[in-house]
Protein backbone atom coordinates (compact mmCIF):
# COMPACT_ATOMS: atom_id res chain seq x y z
CA UNK A 1 0.00 0.00 0.00
CA UNK A 2 1.59 3.12 -1.03
CA UNK A 3 -1.43 5.24 -1.28
CA UNK A 4 -0.81 8.98 0.02
CA UNK A 5 -2.22 9.08 3.51
CA UNK A 6 -3.67 12.67 3.60
CA UNK A 7 -5.44 10.85 0.69
CA UNK A 8 -6.59 7.78 2.24
CA UNK A 9 -7.88 10.17 5.34
CA UNK A 10 -9.95 12.27 2.85
CA UNK A 11 -11.73 9.01 1.51
CA UNK A 12 -12.43 8.09 4.97
CA UNK A 13 -14.09 11.28 5.50
CA UNK A 14 -16.46 11.25 2.88
CA UNK A 15 -17.40 7.53 3.31
CA UNK A 16 -19.16 7.33 6.43
CA UNK A 17 -19.36 4.02 7.99
CA UNK A 18 -22.89 4.15 8.49
CA UNK A 19 -23.74 5.65 5.13
CA UNK A 20 -21.85 3.05 3.25
CA UNK A 21 -22.49 -0.05 5.67
CA UNK A 22 -26.52 0.94 5.19
CA UNK A 23 -26.26 0.14 1.50
CA UNK A 24 -25.64 -3.61 2.61
CA UNK A 25 -27.23 -4.08 6.03
CA UNK A 26 -30.47 -2.30 7.14
CA UNK A 27 -28.84 -0.53 10.46
CA UNK A 28 -31.21 0.35 13.97
CA UNK A 29 -29.69 2.98 16.11
CA UNK A 30 -29.23 1.63 19.72
CA UNK A 31 -27.46 4.01 22.05
CA UNK A 32 -24.23 5.16 20.32
CA UNK A 33 -23.99 2.22 17.52
CA UNK A 34 -25.96 0.95 15.41
CA UNK A 35 -26.69 -2.63 14.80
CA UNK A 36 -27.82 -5.19 12.25
CA UNK A 37 -28.00 -8.88 11.04
CA UNK A 38 -23.72 -9.60 10.10
CA UNK A 39 -23.76 -9.85 5.82
CA UNK A 40 -20.69 -11.85 6.50
CA UNK A 41 -21.97 -14.75 8.51
CA UNK A 42 -25.27 -16.65 8.97
CA UNK A 43 -27.20 -15.00 12.58
CA UNK A 44 -30.37 -14.59 13.25
CA UNK A 45 -29.75 -11.93 16.27
CA UNK A 46 -27.71 -8.39 15.60
CA UNK A 47 -24.27 -8.76 16.97
CA UNK A 48 -23.07 -6.52 13.67
CA UNK A 49 -22.13 -3.38 15.32
CA UNK A 50 -21.27 0.26 13.28
CA UNK A 51 -19.94 2.82 15.10
CA UNK A 52 -20.15 6.26 13.75
CA UNK A 53 -17.69 7.67 15.99
CA UNK A 54 -15.39 5.53 16.00
CA UNK A 55 -16.01 4.69 12.14
CA UNK A 56 -15.57 1.06 12.71
CA UNK A 57 -17.70 -1.75 12.29
CA UNK A 58 -17.42 -4.73 14.24
CA UNK A 59 -19.32 -8.26 14.59
CA UNK A 60 -19.00 -9.81 17.58
CA UNK A 61 -20.17 -12.47 15.80
CA UNK A 62 -17.85 -13.56 13.74
CA UNK A 63 -14.96 -11.20 14.89
CA UNK A 64 -14.92 -9.62 11.37
CA UNK A 65 -13.94 -5.69 11.67
CA UNK A 66 -11.91 -2.37 10.09
CA UNK A 67 -13.02 0.37 8.78
CA UNK A 68 -14.80 1.66 5.74
CA UNK A 69 -12.00 0.10 3.05
CA UNK A 70 -11.81 -2.94 4.78
CA UNK A 71 -15.72 -3.45 5.13
CA UNK A 72 -15.76 -2.61 1.16
CA UNK A 73 -12.93 -5.15 0.85
CA UNK A 74 -15.11 -7.83 2.36
CA UNK A 75 -18.31 -6.75 0.99
CA UNK A 76 -17.42 -6.31 -2.76
CA UNK A 77 -14.72 -9.26 -2.78
CA UNK A 78 -12.02 -6.82 -3.84
CA UNK A 79 -8.09 -5.98 -3.01
CA UNK A 80 -7.18 -2.93 -0.83
CA UNK A 81 -6.41 -0.86 -4.18
CA UNK A 82 -9.65 -1.89 -5.60
CA UNK A 83 -11.47 -0.80 -2.64
CA UNK A 84 -10.12 2.72 -2.48
CA UNK A 85 -11.06 2.98 -5.73
CA UNK A 86 -14.21 1.93 -5.73
CA UNK A 87 -15.15 4.11 -2.60
CA UNK A 88 -13.15 7.04 -4.61
CA UNK A 89 -15.75 6.40 -7.63
CA UNK A 90 -18.82 6.66 -5.09
CA UNK A 91 -17.82 10.05 -3.46
CA UNK A 92 -16.63 11.14 -6.86
CA UNK A 93 -12.90 11.95 -6.41
CA UNK A 94 -9.46 11.37 -7.89
CA UNK A 95 -7.01 8.55 -7.33
CA UNK A 96 -3.49 9.82 -6.74
CA UNK A 97 -1.29 7.24 -7.57
CA UNK A 98 1.77 8.16 -4.59
CA UNK A 99 4.36 6.13 -4.62
CA UNK A 100 6.15 4.37 -7.68
CA UNK A 101 5.59 1.12 -5.57
CA UNK A 102 1.91 1.47 -6.16
CA UNK A 103 2.03 3.62 -9.66
CA UNK A 104 3.81 0.37 -10.61
CA UNK A 105 1.69 -2.12 -9.14
CA UNK A 106 -1.52 -0.27 -10.66
CA UNK A 107 0.48 -0.06 -13.74
CA UNK A 108 1.09 -3.62 -14.07
CA UNK A 109 -2.58 -4.57 -12.73
CA UNK A 110 -3.62 -2.68 -15.97
CA UNK A 111 -1.07 -4.43 -18.56
CA UNK A 112 -2.85 -7.61 -17.46
CA UNK A 113 -6.39 -6.39 -17.61
CA UNK A 114 -5.35 -5.62 -21.24
CA UNK A 115 -3.73 -8.26 -21.65
CA UNK A 116 -6.31 -10.89 -20.41
CA UNK A 117 -8.68 -8.17 -22.70
CA UNK A 118 -6.45 -9.05 -26.18
CA UNK A 119 -5.82 -12.83 -25.41
CA UNK A 120 -9.63 -13.09 -25.44
CA UNK A 121 -9.59 -11.39 -28.30
CA UNK A 122 -7.45 -13.56 -30.28
CA UNK A 123 -8.88 -16.71 -28.80
CA UNK A 124 -12.31 -15.11 -30.51
CA UNK A 125 -10.00 -14.33 -34.15
CA UNK A 126 -8.44 -18.04 -34.02
CA UNK A 127 -12.23 -19.54 -33.54
CA UNK A 128 -13.73 -18.45 -36.66
CA UNK A 129 -10.48 -18.36 -38.73
CA UNK A 130 -11.66 -20.75 -42.15
CA UNK A 131 -9.37 -23.71 -41.05
CA UNK A 132 -11.08 -24.02 -37.48
CA UNK A 133 -14.74 -24.60 -38.76
CA UNK A 134 -14.95 -28.32 -36.96
CA UNK A 135 -14.67 -25.98 -33.61
CA UNK A 136 -17.03 -23.88 -34.59
CA UNK A 137 -19.14 -27.06 -35.31
CA UNK A 138 -18.47 -28.00 -31.20
CA UNK A 139 -20.29 -25.05 -30.46
CA UNK A 140 -23.24 -25.37 -33.22
CA UNK A 141 -23.56 -28.54 -31.89
CA UNK A 142 -24.21 -27.96 -28.05
CA UNK A 143 -27.03 -25.81 -29.51
CA UNK A 144 -25.52 -22.64 -28.77
CA UNK A 145 -26.40 -20.04 -31.71
CA UNK A 146 -24.03 -17.11 -33.00
CA UNK A 147 -25.11 -14.47 -31.01
CA UNK A 148 -25.03 -16.50 -27.67
CA UNK A 149 -21.22 -17.36 -28.70
CA UNK A 150 -20.07 -13.39 -29.32
CA UNK A 151 -22.41 -12.25 -25.95
CA UNK A 152 -20.18 -14.92 -23.92
CA UNK A 153 -16.71 -13.86 -25.99
CA UNK A 154 -15.96 -17.77 -26.96
CA UNK A 155 -12.97 -18.75 -28.48
CA UNK A 156 -10.79 -21.14 -29.48
CA UNK A 157 -6.74 -21.77 -28.09
CA UNK A 158 -4.90 -23.53 -31.39
CA UNK A 159 -2.94 -26.76 -31.22
CA UNK A 160 0.07 -24.95 -30.69
CA UNK A 161 2.67 -24.26 -27.55
CA UNK A 162 3.68 -20.54 -28.94
CA UNK A 163 0.79 -19.48 -30.83
CA UNK A 164 -0.93 -17.22 -27.77
CA UNK A 165 2.79 -16.12 -27.09
CA UNK A 166 3.59 -15.24 -30.40
CA UNK A 167 0.88 -12.66 -31.04
CA UNK A 168 0.80 -11.06 -27.60
CA UNK A 169 4.52 -10.50 -28.14
CA UNK A 170 3.90 -8.66 -31.64
CA UNK A 171 1.71 -6.51 -29.43
CA UNK A 172 4.53 -5.67 -26.87
CA UNK A 173 3.82 -7.71 -24.19
CA UNK A 174 6.63 -9.56 -22.42
CA UNK A 175 6.60 -13.16 -21.26
CA UNK A 176 6.74 -11.98 -17.44
CA UNK A 177 3.00 -10.74 -18.09
CA UNK A 178 1.83 -13.95 -19.57
CA UNK A 179 3.17 -15.32 -16.40
CA UNK A 180 1.49 -13.20 -14.57
CA UNK A 181 -1.46 -13.42 -16.38
CA UNK A 182 -1.75 -17.31 -16.19
CA UNK A 183 -1.73 -17.70 -19.71
CA UNK A 184 1.80 -19.11 -19.85
CA UNK A 185 3.28 -21.79 -18.06
CA UNK A 186 6.89 -22.42 -17.29
CA UNK A 187 8.00 -26.38 -17.16
CA UNK A 188 10.75 -27.30 -14.58
CA UNK A 189 13.71 -27.01 -17.25
CA UNK A 190 12.46 -23.20 -17.55
CA UNK A 191 11.06 -23.87 -21.00
CA UNK A 192 7.49 -21.04 -21.33
CA UNK A 193 4.74 -22.52 -23.35
CA UNK A 194 1.05 -21.54 -24.21
CA UNK A 195 -1.37 -22.89 -21.51
CA UNK A 196 -4.05 -23.15 -22.96
CA UNK A 197 -3.82 -25.43 -26.09
CA UNK A 198 -6.58 -27.07 -28.33
CA UNK A 199 -9.22 -25.73 -26.57
CA UNK A 200 -12.12 -23.86 -26.65
CA UNK A 201 -12.29 -21.17 -24.40
CA UNK A 202 -14.90 -19.29 -21.87
CA UNK A 203 -13.39 -15.74 -20.85
CA UNK A 204 -14.30 -14.82 -16.92
CA UNK A 205 -15.37 -11.46 -16.66
CA UNK A 206 -15.79 -9.38 -13.36
CA UNK A 207 -18.70 -7.22 -12.44
CA UNK A 208 -17.00 -4.40 -14.01
CA UNK A 209 -16.66 -5.94 -17.23
CA UNK A 210 -12.78 -6.97 -17.21
CA UNK A 211 -11.43 -9.94 -18.81
CA UNK A 212 -9.30 -11.57 -15.93
CA UNK A 213 -9.15 -15.32 -16.43
CA UNK A 214 -10.24 -18.33 -18.87
CA UNK A 215 -11.34 -21.46 -18.61
CA UNK A 216 -10.63 -24.12 -21.31
CA UNK A 217 -12.33 -27.14 -22.91
CA UNK A 218 -10.21 -30.03 -24.60
CA UNK A 219 -11.11 -30.62 -27.83
CA UNK A 220 -9.73 -34.05 -27.17
CA UNK A 221 -9.01 -36.74 -25.26
CA UNK A 222 -6.66 -34.97 -23.35
CA UNK A 223 -6.51 -34.76 -19.41
CA UNK A 224 -7.75 -32.26 -17.82
CA UNK A 225 -10.99 -31.88 -19.81
CA UNK A 226 -11.53 -28.73 -18.32
CA UNK A 227 -8.14 -26.26 -17.51
CA UNK A 228 -8.91 -22.98 -15.25
CA UNK A 229 -6.35 -19.67 -15.06
CA UNK A 230 -4.55 -19.89 -11.63
CA UNK A 231 -4.89 -17.36 -9.43
CA UNK A 232 -3.22 -13.93 -10.49
CA UNK A 233 -2.80 -10.28 -9.52
CA UNK A 234 -6.01 -9.74 -11.24
CA UNK A 235 -8.28 -13.28 -10.49
CA UNK A 236 -9.20 -15.02 -7.22
CA UNK A 237 -11.50 -17.95 -7.94
CA UNK A 238 -13.11 -17.59 -4.57
CA UNK A 239 -14.21 -13.83 -5.08
CA UNK A 240 -15.77 -14.07 -8.87
CA UNK A 241 -18.87 -16.16 -10.64
CA UNK A 242 -18.84 -16.93 -14.00
CA UNK A 243 -21.92 -14.74 -15.85
CA UNK A 244 -22.48 -12.52 -12.79
CA UNK A 245 -21.23 -9.41 -15.21
CA UNK A 246 -24.61 -10.29 -16.96
CA UNK A 247 -26.47 -12.06 -14.10
CA UNK A 248 -26.53 -8.79 -11.78
CA UNK A 249 -28.72 -6.91 -14.14
CA UNK A 250 -31.48 -9.84 -14.05
CA UNK A 251 -35.37 -9.14 -13.42
CA UNK A 252 -35.40 -12.37 -12.14
CA UNK A 253 -36.27 -12.91 -8.58
CA UNK A 254 -33.94 -15.85 -8.18
CA UNK A 255 -30.23 -16.64 -9.41
CA UNK A 256 -29.88 -20.39 -10.69
CA UNK A 257 -26.09 -21.85 -9.59
CA UNK A 258 -25.12 -24.05 -12.25
CA UNK A 259 -21.67 -26.41 -12.10
CA UNK A 260 -20.04 -25.58 -15.57
CA UNK A 261 -19.60 -23.12 -18.01
CA UNK A 262 -21.85 -24.52 -21.11
CA UNK A 263 -24.44 -25.11 -18.76
CA UNK A 264 -24.53 -21.26 -17.68
CA UNK A 265 -24.52 -20.38 -21.46
CA UNK A 266 -27.10 -22.26 -22.54
CA UNK A 267 -29.16 -21.55 -19.78
CA UNK A 268 -28.75 -17.66 -20.59
CA UNK A 269 -30.13 -18.22 -24.33
CA UNK A 270 -32.97 -20.11 -22.94
CA UNK A 271 -33.60 -16.93 -21.44
CA UNK A 272 -32.47 -17.75 -17.83
CA UNK A 273 -30.38 -14.76 -17.47
CA UNK A 274 -29.75 -15.14 -13.41
CA UNK A 275 -27.20 -18.26 -13.92
CA UNK A 276 -23.94 -18.54 -12.54
CA UNK A 277 -21.51 -20.75 -11.99
CA UNK A 278 -18.38 -21.30 -9.54
CA UNK A 279 -15.13 -20.90 -11.33
CA UNK A 280 -13.57 -24.51 -10.72
CA UNK A 281 -13.87 -25.08 -7.29
CA UNK A 282 -16.57 -25.90 -5.07
CA UNK A 283 -19.16 -22.88 -4.14
CA UNK A 284 -17.05 -20.39 -1.22
CA UNK A 285 -18.91 -18.34 1.37
CA UNK A 286 -17.40 -14.86 -0.39
CA UNK A 287 -19.40 -16.33 -4.15
CA UNK A 288 -22.49 -17.38 -1.25
CA UNK A 289 -22.04 -13.45 -0.28
CA UNK A 290 -21.42 -11.80 -3.97
CA UNK A 291 -25.23 -14.13 -4.83
CA UNK A 292 -26.93 -12.73 -1.61
CA UNK A 293 -26.40 -8.80 -2.75
CA UNK A 294 -28.32 -9.81 -5.74
CA UNK A 295 -31.03 -11.82 -4.92
CA UNK A 296 -32.85 -13.57 -1.56
CA UNK A 297 -33.38 -16.52 -3.49
CA UNK A 298 -31.09 -19.18 -5.14
CA UNK A 299 -32.02 -22.57 -7.01
CA UNK A 300 -29.62 -25.05 -7.46
CA UNK A 301 -29.19 -26.49 -10.39
CA UNK A 302 -25.79 -29.22 -10.47
CA UNK A 303 -25.47 -32.40 -12.29
CA UNK A 304 -27.50 -35.64 -11.92
CA UNK A 305 -24.59 -37.50 -11.04
CA UNK A 306 -23.16 -38.26 -7.32
CA UNK A 307 -20.60 -35.86 -7.50
CA UNK A 308 -22.88 -32.74 -8.67
CA UNK A 309 -25.33 -34.26 -5.47
CA UNK A 310 -22.59 -33.91 -3.00
CA UNK A 311 -21.73 -30.66 -4.46
CA UNK A 312 -24.99 -29.50 -4.01
CA UNK A 313 -25.42 -30.96 0.01
CA UNK A 314 -22.15 -28.62 0.44
CA UNK A 315 -23.64 -25.42 -1.34
CA UNK A 316 -26.87 -25.86 0.16
CA UNK A 317 -25.21 -25.26 3.48
CA UNK A 318 -22.82 -22.58 2.63
CA UNK A 319 -26.00 -20.08 0.96
CA UNK A 320 -27.78 -20.92 4.28
CA UNK A 321 -25.46 -19.61 5.71
CA UNK A 322 -26.00 -16.12 3.62
CA UNK A 323 -29.38 -15.89 4.81
CA UNK A 324 -30.86 -17.22 1.32
CA UNK A 325 -34.27 -18.84 0.41
CA UNK A 326 -32.57 -22.28 -1.27
CA UNK A 327 -34.32 -25.11 -3.21
CA UNK A 328 -32.98 -27.92 -5.53
CA UNK A 329 -34.01 -28.86 -8.90
CA UNK A 330 -33.92 -32.65 -9.99
CA UNK A 331 -33.12 -33.23 -13.86
CA UNK A 332 -34.64 -35.83 -14.87
CA UNK A 333 -33.50 -37.85 -17.94
CA UNK A 334 -30.62 -35.49 -18.24
CA UNK A 335 -27.31 -35.67 -17.15
CA UNK A 336 -26.92 -31.41 -16.58
CA UNK A 337 -29.22 -28.24 -17.79
CA UNK A 338 -27.59 -28.15 -20.98
CA UNK A 339 -28.18 -31.71 -22.03
CA UNK A 340 -32.06 -30.74 -20.51
CA UNK A 341 -32.30 -27.67 -22.49
CA UNK A 342 -31.45 -29.25 -25.55
CA UNK A 343 -34.07 -32.05 -25.35
CA UNK A 344 -36.67 -30.80 -23.50
CA UNK A 345 -37.00 -26.75 -24.01
CA UNK A 346 -37.16 -23.46 -21.88
CA UNK A 347 -40.97 -24.25 -21.10
CA UNK A 348 -39.89 -27.19 -19.68
CA UNK A 349 -37.06 -26.20 -17.82
CA UNK A 350 -39.06 -23.75 -15.89
CA UNK A 351 -41.65 -25.55 -15.26
CA UNK A 352 -38.76 -27.73 -13.01
CA UNK A 353 -37.74 -24.46 -11.59
CA UNK A 354 -41.39 -24.44 -10.83
CA UNK A 355 -41.53 -27.46 -8.87
CA UNK A 356 -38.21 -27.30 -7.06
CA UNK A 357 -38.02 -28.58 -4.09
CA UNK A 358 -37.23 -26.71 -0.89
CA UNK A 359 -33.88 -28.09 0.00
CA UNK A 360 -35.11 -30.06 3.68
CA UNK A 361 -37.21 -31.77 1.17
CA UNK A 362 -34.40 -32.48 -0.69
CA UNK A 363 -31.64 -33.58 1.77
CA UNK A 364 -34.67 -35.99 3.51
CA UNK A 365 -35.01 -37.33 0.07
CA UNK A 366 -30.93 -37.55 -0.80
CA UNK A 367 -31.06 -39.67 2.97
CA UNK A 368 -33.52 -41.62 2.12
CA UNK A 369 -31.88 -43.09 -1.14
CA UNK A 370 -29.51 -44.74 0.88
CA UNK A 371 -32.23 -46.67 2.58
CA UNK A 372 -33.96 -49.86 0.91
CA UNK A 373 -37.60 -47.96 2.88
CA UNK A 374 -39.00 -52.07 2.88
CA UNK A 375 -36.42 -53.28 5.03
CA UNK A 376 -37.17 -52.71 8.86
CA UNK A 377 -34.09 -51.79 9.85
CA UNK A 378 -33.24 -49.91 7.14
CA UNK A 379 -36.16 -47.67 7.83
CA UNK A 380 -35.22 -47.22 11.41
CA UNK A 381 -31.77 -46.00 10.16
CA UNK A 382 -33.44 -44.06 7.88
CA UNK A 383 -35.18 -42.28 10.20
CA UNK A 384 -32.38 -41.55 12.98
CA UNK A 385 -30.49 -40.13 10.09
CA UNK A 386 -33.91 -37.71 8.74
CA UNK A 387 -34.32 -36.92 12.78
CA UNK A 388 -30.69 -35.75 12.77
CA UNK A 389 -30.81 -33.62 9.75
CA UNK A 390 -34.17 -32.27 11.12
CA UNK A 391 -33.13 -31.05 14.16
CA UNK A 392 -31.00 -28.96 12.71
CA UNK A 393 -33.84 -26.74 11.17
CA UNK A 394 -34.39 -23.21 13.33
CA UNK A 395 -38.24 -22.97 12.42
CA UNK A 396 -40.58 -25.41 14.59
CA UNK A 397 -43.27 -24.86 11.70
CA UNK A 398 -40.96 -25.93 9.19
CA UNK A 399 -39.32 -28.98 11.19
CA UNK A 400 -42.91 -30.66 11.68
CA UNK A 401 -43.87 -30.48 8.00
CA UNK A 402 -40.61 -31.85 6.67
CA UNK A 403 -40.57 -34.44 9.80
CA UNK A 404 -43.90 -35.49 8.72
CA UNK A 405 -42.85 -36.13 5.20
CA UNK A 406 -40.19 -37.95 6.75
CA UNK A 407 -42.65 -40.17 8.62
CA UNK A 408 -44.99 -40.84 5.26
CA UNK A 409 -41.94 -41.91 3.48
CA UNK A 410 -41.28 -44.54 6.26
CA UNK A 411 -44.54 -45.54 7.11
CA UNK A 412 -44.64 -44.49 10.64
CA UNK A 413 -46.79 -42.01 12.47
CA UNK A 414 -45.81 -38.34 12.68
CA UNK A 415 -45.95 -39.20 16.88
CA UNK A 416 -43.50 -41.65 16.13
CA UNK A 417 -41.29 -39.26 14.22
CA UNK A 418 -42.02 -35.77 16.73
CA UNK A 419 -40.53 -37.92 19.64
CA UNK A 420 -37.52 -38.93 17.55
CA UNK A 421 -36.58 -35.34 16.68
CA UNK A 422 -37.33 -34.32 19.70
CA UNK A 423 -35.02 -36.33 21.03
CA UNK A 424 -32.26 -35.12 18.53
CA UNK A 425 -32.62 -31.64 19.66
CA UNK A 426 -31.97 -32.44 23.03
CA UNK A 427 -29.41 -33.80 22.68
CA UNK A 428 -28.04 -30.72 20.30
CA UNK A 429 -29.23 -28.56 22.90
CA UNK A 430 -27.25 -30.36 25.56
CA UNK A 431 -24.03 -30.40 23.49
CA UNK A 432 -24.14 -26.86 22.85
CA UNK A 433 -24.62 -26.18 26.51
CA UNK A 434 -21.49 -27.88 27.07
CA UNK A 435 -19.73 -25.85 24.74
CA UNK A 436 -21.31 -22.73 26.60
CA UNK A 437 -19.79 -23.90 29.69
CA UNK A 438 -16.84 -24.70 28.49
CA UNK A 439 -16.46 -21.49 26.95
CA UNK A 440 -17.35 -19.78 30.13
CA UNK A 441 -14.73 -21.44 32.37
CA UNK A 442 -12.12 -20.98 29.93
CA UNK A 443 -11.47 -17.22 30.49
CA UNK A 444 -7.57 -17.29 28.74
CA UNK A 445 -9.54 -18.57 25.46
CA UNK A 446 -12.12 -15.87 25.33
CA UNK A 447 -9.15 -13.46 25.95
CA UNK A 448 -7.07 -14.25 23.57
CA UNK A 449 -7.48 -12.84 19.53
CA UNK A 450 -10.09 -14.64 17.38
CA UNK A 451 -7.23 -15.63 15.04
CA UNK A 452 -4.82 -17.98 17.01
CA UNK A 453 -2.04 -16.65 14.97
CA UNK A 454 -2.34 -12.99 16.88
CA UNK A 455 -1.98 -15.60 19.83
CA UNK A 456 -0.98 -13.38 23.40
CA UNK A 457 1.91 -15.00 25.66
CA UNK A 458 1.53 -12.65 27.80
CA UNK A 459 -2.85 -12.56 29.00
CA UNK A 460 -2.29 -10.26 31.75
CA UNK A 461 0.13 -7.77 30.03
CA UNK A 462 -1.73 -8.03 26.75
CA UNK A 463 -5.01 -6.92 28.01
CA UNK A 464 -3.29 -4.28 29.75
CA UNK A 465 -1.44 -3.43 26.27
CA UNK A 466 -5.10 -3.29 24.98
CA UNK A 467 -5.86 -1.04 26.83
CA UNK A 468 -3.13 1.45 26.25
CA UNK A 469 -4.35 1.48 22.87
CA UNK A 470 -7.61 2.32 23.21
CA UNK A 471 -6.61 5.54 25.42
CA UNK A 472 -4.55 6.70 22.65
CA UNK A 473 -7.09 6.30 20.08
CA UNK A 474 -9.97 7.77 21.97
CA UNK A 475 -7.34 10.41 22.84
CA UNK A 476 -4.00 11.32 21.27
CA UNK A 477 -2.31 13.88 23.23
CA UNK A 478 -1.99 10.89 25.32
CA UNK A 479 0.66 9.92 23.12
CA UNK A 480 3.11 12.92 23.91
CA UNK A 481 6.34 11.68 25.89
CA UNK A 482 4.43 8.07 26.42
CA UNK A 483 7.26 6.50 24.52
CA UNK A 484 9.68 7.16 27.63
CA UNK A 485 7.36 5.51 30.31
CA UNK A 486 5.96 2.61 27.63
CA UNK A 487 8.61 1.63 25.05
CA UNK A 488 7.04 -0.34 22.83
CA UNK A 489 9.45 -3.29 23.69
CA UNK A 490 7.80 -3.61 26.71
CA UNK A 491 5.14 -5.58 24.58
CA UNK A 492 3.98 -8.49 24.64
CA UNK A 493 1.79 -8.91 22.38
CA UNK A 494 3.30 -8.82 18.52
CA UNK A 495 0.44 -7.28 16.91
CA UNK A 496 -0.19 -4.82 19.76
CA UNK A 497 3.51 -3.67 19.80
CA UNK A 498 2.93 -2.91 16.21
CA UNK A 499 -0.34 -0.57 16.32
CA UNK A 500 1.47 1.21 19.03
CA UNK A 501 4.89 1.85 16.75
CA UNK A 502 2.62 2.86 14.09
CA UNK A 503 0.43 4.99 16.12
CA UNK A 504 3.43 6.98 17.76
CA UNK A 505 4.78 6.82 13.85
CA UNK A 506 1.76 8.67 12.67
CA UNK A 507 1.58 11.35 15.94
CA UNK A 508 4.65 12.45 15.11
CA UNK A 509 4.29 13.29 11.13
CA UNK A 510 1.26 15.03 12.49
CA UNK A 511 -1.14 12.60 11.16
CA UNK A 512 -4.62 11.85 13.07
CA UNK A 513 -4.13 8.11 15.07
CA UNK A 514 -7.26 6.94 13.88
CA UNK A 515 -9.21 3.54 12.54
CA UNK A 516 -8.89 4.89 8.57
CA UNK A 517 -4.99 5.08 9.44
CA UNK A 518 -4.56 1.42 9.68
CA UNK A 519 -6.18 0.18 7.19
CA UNK A 520 -4.17 -1.09 4.33
CA UNK A 521 -1.18 -1.20 7.48
CA UNK A 522 -2.33 -4.18 8.84
CA UNK A 523 -4.21 -7.56 7.64
CA UNK A 524 -7.69 -8.24 7.72
CA UNK A 525 -7.42 -9.97 10.66
CA UNK A 526 -5.71 -7.95 12.46
CA UNK A 527 -7.66 -5.10 11.14
CA UNK A 528 -10.35 -7.29 12.86
CA UNK A 529 -8.11 -7.54 16.06
CA UNK A 530 -8.04 -3.93 16.29
CA UNK A 531 -11.72 -2.99 16.21
CA UNK A 532 -12.56 -5.50 18.35
CA UNK A 533 -9.85 -3.67 21.10
CA UNK A 534 -11.57 -0.71 20.47
CA UNK A 535 -14.92 -1.48 20.63
CA UNK A 536 -15.07 -1.02 24.56
CA UNK A 537 -14.08 2.53 25.96
CA UNK A 538 -12.71 4.33 29.42
CA UNK A 539 -15.10 6.86 30.95
CA UNK A 540 -12.97 11.15 29.57
CA UNK A 541 -12.62 11.66 33.05
CA UNK A 542 -10.86 7.74 33.79
CA UNK A 543 -8.32 7.92 31.29
CA UNK A 544 -5.54 9.14 33.01
CA UNK A 545 -5.44 7.24 35.91
CA UNK A 546 -5.85 3.79 33.56
CA UNK A 547 -3.10 4.85 31.33
CA UNK A 548 -0.73 4.99 35.05
CA UNK A 549 -2.86 1.42 35.70
CA UNK A 550 -1.90 -0.24 32.30
CA UNK A 551 1.95 0.84 32.49
CA UNK A 552 2.38 -0.16 35.86
CA UNK A 553 1.14 -3.55 35.04
CA UNK A 554 2.66 -4.13 31.43
CA UNK A 555 5.99 -2.97 33.46
CA UNK A 556 5.43 -5.29 36.57
CA UNK A 557 4.65 -8.28 34.00
CA UNK A 558 8.11 -7.94 31.97
CA UNK A 559 9.78 -7.55 35.62
CA UNK A 560 8.15 -10.79 36.48
CA UNK A 561 9.77 -12.64 33.05
CA UNK A 562 13.00 -11.41 33.71
CA UNK A 563 12.96 -8.47 30.77
CA UNK A 564 13.40 -5.35 33.40
CA UNK A 565 15.10 -5.90 36.61
CA UNK A 566 17.18 -3.69 38.90
CA UNK A 567 21.19 -4.10 38.28
CA UNK A 568 22.64 -6.50 41.10
CA UNK A 569 18.83 -7.07 41.94
CA UNK A 570 17.53 -10.30 42.27
CA UNK A 571 14.13 -10.26 39.80
CA UNK A 572 11.27 -11.65 42.63
CA UNK A 573 12.80 -8.29 44.98
CA UNK A 574 12.58 -6.37 42.13
CA UNK A 575 9.03 -7.73 41.15
CA UNK A 576 7.91 -7.64 45.24
CA UNK A 577 9.48 -4.11 45.67
CA UNK A 578 7.43 -2.58 42.46
CA UNK A 579 4.20 -4.33 43.74
CA UNK A 580 4.59 -2.83 46.77
CA UNK A 581 4.95 0.97 45.11
CA UNK A 582 2.08 -0.11 43.13
CA UNK A 583 0.11 -0.41 46.22
CA UNK A 584 0.69 3.12 46.82
CA UNK A 585 -0.99 4.24 43.42
CA UNK A 586 3.02 5.79 42.16
CA UNK A 587 4.30 5.54 38.78
CA UNK A 588 6.80 2.88 38.87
Amino acid sequence: MAFDRIFLDELSARNDIVDVVSQYVPLKKSGANYFGLCPFHNEKSPSFSVSADKQIFHCFGCGAGGGVITFVMKAEGLEFPDAVRFLAARCGIEVPEQGEDERKAARHRERLYALCKDAGRFFYDTLWLPENRSVQQYFLNRGLHRRIMNKFGLGYAPDSFHALMDAMAAKGYTREELLDAGLVSRNEKGRVYDRFRNRVMFPIIDVRGNVIAFGGRVMDDSKPKYLNSPETPIFHKSRNLFALNFSKTTRSDYFILAEGYMDVIALHQAGFDSAVASLGTSLTEDQARMIARHTGQIVISYDADGAGQAAAQRAIDILKKCDLQVKVLKIPGAKDPDEFLREKGADAFRNLIERSENHNAYRIEQIAAKYDLEDDEARVQFLKDAARMLATIDSSVEREVYAGRAAKMAGVTPEAMAVEVKRELTIRLKKRKAAERKEIRSPVNMAQPKDKTLAYTDIKSAKAEEGVLRLIFSDQKLLAGLQKELPAEWFSAPILRKIYEHAHALDEHGQIVGIAQFEGELTESEMAHLTNVLSASTPAAEQRQALTDYINTIRLQRVKDGTLAEAGEDPLLTFGRIKKQNAGGQMI
